[in-house]
């Protein structure tokens, strides 16, 4: 709960000031002799009929000061609130000056997800990204940024591993995610060699898949499926901030192992590279499941992740295109002789959903 608007000192000791003031004001006084004596002989005049009618004496008067000295105070109190108001008119509730201005609520960063969504995020404002304001009316504007946005949950032990075991597994696939995603050499499309470092030599089906993608791209050996890659000579990121929602969770896994889930949703403002402005966004989800199995027992290299799973889905990108990079499409240069999408309508911000139940090329309700 917010505390109460604090008055400032200067503005308090002055309506304190005029308060006793007008207090003093309006306080009955005792009259003098003189005022005495002037009064009987009016009374003694009014009685023998030689004053007008309606005339009142010092009673009516003095109930008519009484009541301006009480509005006198009401109107230097509401001085004061407005002197306050002034400084800063926040504190008055909704939006009484028509400013249109969103509240801070709208604003400020959800909370950790701890648990799938069962929806997608409510739809926000219509306001179009801008190089100032690159995640204006999307959902990612109360996502977190960057690396803050990948939570490592608190590690204890499963099964017959260890709670150091579980901390180790957890922090390689956090380090996994950020060089794949975050890189800032990895988004330019250079060679992710930092993520490459992070995977087992020894399980080498993924690694060579990989490796080739990078080297000669095709639709069986694609590197978007681990790494969010753009082409330099296209489009560059606005500003240095990615905003990222998911979480991650852990449990024993089957090879004597900690087996770590991470389900993420990343999402780049981008814009072209020939100097036009139009900003847009591509938003891409991703699904690893990594696990670290005990190298007494199985032929794996020592602190290295062995994949299980790496899936991803995303949304604004040029379909059936295999080079190797994200093709982020722009409202101003798309043409009607464009092919249809064949695939459904998609809401890219929709976490509820499984990631691999649509696989066909289709639209983004939104970006």
């Amino acid at each position: 709960m917010s505390e109460d608007p604090k008055i400032p000192d200067d503005v308090w000791e002055q309506f304190t000031r005029d308060t006793e003031r007008d207090i003093r004001a309006s306080a009955p006084k005792e009259p003098s002799a003189r005022a005495r004596e002037v009064t009987e002989r009016l009374r003694q005049q009014e009685a023998r009929g030689e004053l007008p009618e309606g005339w009142r004496t010092g009673p009516a008067w003095q109930e008519k000061k009484s009541r301006r000295g009480v509005w006198g105070v009401l109107a230097v109190a509401v001085a004061v609130v407005a002197a306050v108001v002034a400084v800063k008119p926040s504190l008055i509730p909704g939006d009484p000056f028509g400013s249109g201005g969103t509240s801070e609520s709208a604003a400020s960063p959800l909370p950790e997800e701890t648990t799938a969504p069962t929806a997608p995020p409510s739809a926000v404002s219509a306001d179009i990204p801008t190089l100032d304001d690159p995640f204006a009316g999307s959902p990612a504007k109360q996502w977190a940024d960057g690396e803050a946005g990948i939570v490592v949950p608190k590690a204890k032990a499963v099964g017959a591993q260890s709670a150091v075991k579980v901390e180790q597994t957890l922090k390689l696939t956090r380090k996994l995610l950020v060089e794949s995603n975050l890189n800032p050499a990895t988004l330019r499309g250079e060679q992710p060699t930092a993520a490459l470092a992070l995977l087992d030599p020894k399980q080498g089906d993924v690694l060579d898949r990989l490796k080739t993608g990078l080297r000669k791209p095709d639709k069986d050996h694609d590197p978007l499926s681990m790494f969010s890659r753009f082409n330099p000579a296209e489009v560059r990121l606005v500003g240095d901030v990615v905003k990222i929602r998911g979480r991650m969770t852990f449990t024993e896994g089957k090879h004597a192992s900690v087996a770590v889930h991470a389900d993420y949703t990343f999402v780049y403002p981008v814009v072209r590279t020939d100097g036009t402005t139009e900003v847009t966004r591509t938003i891409v989800r991703r699904v690893l499941d990594v696990e670290l199995p005990d190298p007494a027992k199985y032929q794996v290299t020592p602190g290295r992740l062995s994949v299980l799973r790496y899936d991803e889905s995303a949304g604004n990108t040029t379909c059936d295109v295999y080079d190797g990079f994200l093709h982020p499409q722009f409202s101003s240069s798309t043409e009607p002789t464009d092919p249809a999408p064949s695939g459904p309508t998609t809401d890219p911000y929709d976490r509820s959903e499984d990631i691999g139940r649509v696989k066909d090329c289709g639209t983004v309700s939104r970006v």
